[in-house]
């Protein structure tokens, strides 16, 4: 299926945008993070329970996460308008504001501009008490492998 050729139904983007959380889902480092994702066109949200295990020794969650929830938000918000290729962080800004020790914190992705090649997104982080406590900017650009070679790319 061709982007270039033809626009994509609504149930065949709906269908990417399943194929692309149930990669997400298979990656051994989420078993660690337990996130949940949600993604439709050009947005994807990240959720993820703060918990003792990722916390640092000042007893707040460490930066990783909060880069983790970025970083999962911006990608994928871009990977959903992009359906041949996966896409590769090629830089990530993060802009962490306050800390966060308990409850959710949700990561919400938008795509900001795109060319052929490449897709600037933005992620807002928001703790449980929907104050945002940081922000991402990232790049990420057209690998040279197929989604449809991904295992994991499938329903």
């Amino acid at each position: 299926m061709s982007s270039k050729n033809k626009e994509l139904s609504k149930e065949e983007k709906e269908l990417h945008y399943r194929k692309l959380e149930n990669a997400y889902y298979s990656s051994p480092n989420n078993i660690f993070f337990d996130p949940i994702l949600n993604i439709t066109e050009g947005w994807a949200k990240v959720s993820i329970n703060i918990l003792e295990k990722h916390y640092h020794f000042f007893g707040a969650a460490h930066g990783f996460l909060n880069f983790k929830a970025l970083d999962d938000a911006s990608f994928y918000s871009a990977n959903s308008l992009e359906f041949e290729r996966i896409l590769l962080t090629s830089n990530l800004n993060t802009y962490l504001t306050k800390p966060i020790k308990s409850g959710e914190m949700k990561a919400n992705g938008k795509v900001v501009h795109r060319t052929k090649n490449k897709f600037l997104a933005e992620a807002l982080l928001y703790d449980s008490k929907n104050q945002i406590i940081g922000k991402g900017i990232g790049s990420f650009i057209k690998s040279q492998k197929k989604l449809s070679e991904v295992e994991y790319y499938k329903i």
